[in-house]
């Protein structure tokens, strides 16, 4: 993968949250991203100052959205290697507790969309992730939905996922999912990833964020872990701001709420460890956006397209 034969120059260059993220190559590449007169938000919500036309940004950290999700099951081990495959170290992917306790890597809070589980059980009449068992779950098909190859892909395991990420070496945005249904999601998300291995030194510091659109969960993943990297999922006013740089260390909006004022406020601030706020965008997927996106300002972009994304900002 890129990152992999990054000098030590660019891996110097690529710090992010409490340390040394390392960006790959085609990430730490320089492009301009010039404009005359004035630029307009993605949204169109306020019209803000352009950059100078000399002006040159390092291109966005590419996340590939629940792994490479636009040619394999999102949230799957085959998502992850197809991630792998295209050169892209980071994956983002979502954990949700099962009826039993086991954190399982799923995006929907209930099972309908992408596996078989009404087919496999006719008979219930929940579908939700949190009224399955495991043992359940580890009987669905989360392939098929998305096409033939992939009839019998599996939805995994946080510590199956995790085995994969760590023998691709690549590294991981976990997003704890709908926290304020899942108590005590924060610990057992700390505690899998210990066992794991992701909580010693290297991990921390190179190779883990963890975010959610709880406040309240990236508070406690932040009061437990004070060491990890914490991203907030969403778009606080700018006024509210600080109060969230008091634990977390990146601001991680919707592409669609966002505008270069904007991205500099947060850039203006210092997050929890001390170091500028990053601003990691999501979900785009086209180059068009992507373009607008990265002249912004934004350190990363979430998406489903990761090739796409890298080709227009690389």
């Amino acid at each position: 993968m890129y990152a992999r034969t990054a000098t030590a120059a660019l891996a110097a260059a690529a710090l992010m949250g409490t340390g040394a993220v390392l960006m790959s190559t085609a990430d730490t590449r320089t492009a301009d991203r010039a404009g005359a007169g004035h630029v307009t938000a993605v949204t169109g919500v306020s019209t803000v100052s352009a950059l100078t036309t000399n002006a040159k940004r390092t291109a966005p950290v590419v996340f590939a959205h629940r792994g490479a999700s636009a040619y394999a099951p999102e949230n799957t081990l085959a998502a992850v290697d197809k991630a792998d495959a295209l050169g892209f170290d980071w994956v983002e992917n979502d954990v949700q507790f099962t009826k039993d306790g086991v954190l399982v890597v799923v995006h929907d809070t209930d099972l309908k969309r992408t596996t078989d589980a009404e087919e496999v059980f006719p008979d219930r009449t929940s579908w939700a992730v949190k009224d399955f068992t495991a043992a359940e779950i580890a009987r669905l098909d989360a392939g098929s939905w998305f096409g033939p190859q992939f009839a019998g892909t599996r939805v995994p395991t946080l510590k199956q996922y995790l085995d994969r990420v760590e023998r691709n070496r690549q590294k991981l945005l976990l997003e704890i999912k709908s926290p304020e249904i899942y108590p005590g999601i924060e610990k057992e998300t700390l505690r899998v990833l210990r066992q794991k291995g992701w909580l010693d030194r290297a991990h921390v510091k190179n190779r883990l964020v963890i975010q959610s659109f709880g406040a309240d969960s990236v508070k406690k993943v932040h009061q437990l872990r004070p060491d990890i990297t914490t991203g907030f999922l969403g778009t606080p006013a700018v006024a509210e701001l600080p109060s969230y740089a008091a634990f977390t260390d990146q601001i991680n909006p919707a592409y669609t709420s966002i505008s270069a004022d904007y991205v500099d406020a947060v850039h203006a601030l210092k997050g929890a460890h001390g170091k500028k706020l990053r601003v990691n965008t999501w979900t785009v997927n086209d180059a068009e956006t992507a373009t607008k996106v990265a002249g912004l300002g934004v350190d990363g972009i979430i998406t489903n397209t990761p090739d796409v994304v890298r080709e227009a900002t690389g």
